[in-house]
């Protein structure tokens, strides 16, 4: 049984993961849907992720569960078409460097909770994957046999033929946009840069790092704490990687088109900002970086750097996500998120759930915004 919906329509700042992943779900429950983004689509954190898709590690178990919900949905996706080139369910390794007792204490930590992981020594890792080099493991690593990884460019290409088809409109290239609201301070639209006017019963922001500024002017407090980031493309290799590796050095991951992804986080501090506002890094970094895959990988692969993006990873202030309707700003819901990627469909669908029907969603309950005004 269907109810109505309390919001007829709805726009959406945002063009990353989740702004169209809610926009989708929007329109799918019926909801008029303007999805309005500052610059091109998938500019932003979502055009720079290594979106693994996970739930490794320590985090809270509400934390947790909607990243178990998250990968589920993915692997529902993966179901309906296993063929595509674009997500993965091919595992995932991890190892520290010389830290045995941590990653024993990682395997420990995941297993109690249920979280497929295997404890495999260093002869073991070539049977995983042939095309990783077993020598560059220290001491023994993780095998996590769930996981996955997806291009989120491709990604929000697939939807957008949804969104298009049920009637979305999109609107690119606004620059910053601000949320309207009236005399009781109920969100009833945006007000674009060149100052356009879209009214709307609903506003999602879902700008990413961005995402705090956007509320700053609504006396809305959300503590940032994201970290600059670079993810490198590679030029096409010979060879098939099929997992997704996480080592002291570097993260990498197979890519659409025969080429890997590539990122980590010792070079944040070779990042700086020029004069045009543009994030800059020295290439001799980027090829370091780019070696130090090669390492991890059997074989002399080759590797070049084809490509690379540089911008800040969304990650609120206390680490965990922030999902939900303001509570001093009626109407105006905002989702600022670390794993994007792994949390793209399940909080696009959730937060769609809340905005058309007015219930709030249990599963965010400790994700609310509200927590950082207690």
């Amino acid at each position: 049984m269907s109810l109505e919906n309390k919001a007829k329509s709805a726009i959406v700042l945002g063009g990353g993961i989740i702004g169209v992943s809610s926009a989708v779900h929007l329109l799918r429950r019926g909801v008029d849907v303007t999805l309005i983004t500052d610059a091109a689509l998938v500019s932003g954190a979502s055009g720079r992720s290594l979106s693994w898709l996970n739930s490794a590690a320590d985090r809270t178990k509400e934390y947790h569960a909607i990243r178990m919900a998250g990968i589920d949905r993915y692997r529902t996706l993966f179901a309906q078409d296993p063929s595509r080139e674009w997500l993965r369910f091919d595992g995932g390794l991890y190892w520290g460097k010389d830290k045995q007792q941590e990653t024993q204490a990682r395997y420990a930590y995941e297993s109690a909770h249920g979280y497929a992981s295997q404890l495999v020594a260093p002869e073991e890792v070539s049977k995983i994957d042939p095309e990783v080099n077993a020598d560059a493991v220290t001491e023994s690593a993780l095998f996590n046999q769930g996981e996955g990884w997806v291009s989120l460019p491709h990604l929000v290409n697939f939807l957008l033929v949804e969104f298009h088809k049920l009637g979305g409109q999109l609107v690119e290239h606004a620059g910053k946009s601000s949320v309207l609201t009236d005399a009781s301070g109920k969100a009833i639209g945006v007000r674009t840069n060149n100052g356009e006017s879209f009214s709307a019963d609903a506003v999602l922001v879902a700008c990413g790092p961005q995402t705090p500024d956007v509320v700053a002017p609504l006396n809305v407090t959300i503590p940032n704490d994201s970290p600059l980031s670079m993810l490198v493309i590679t030029q096409p290799v010979e060879k098939n990687i099929k997992v997704v590796m996480n080592t002291p050095r570097v993260a990498l991951r197979p890519n659409p088109g025969k080429t890997l992804a590539l990122d980590h986080d010792w070079y944040e501090s070779s990042i700086t900002l020029d004069n045009k506002g543009e994030y800059t890094i020295p290439e001799a970094v980027v090829n370091e970086l780019v070696e130090e895959a090669a390492k991890v990988l059997a074989g002399d692969k080759g590797l070049k750097a084809a490509s690379w993006k540089i911008g800040l990873k969304p990650i609120p202030g206390d680490g965990n996500p922030v999902l939900g309707e303001l509570k001093t700003v009626p109407n105006c819901f905002v989702a600022f998120t670390h794993s994007g990627a792994t949390l793209g469909l399940i909080v696009g669908e959730l937060l769609a759930s809340e905005i058309a029907s007015g219930e709030k969603h249990p599963m965010l309950a400790t994700f609310r915004p509200e927590r950082f005004s207690a």
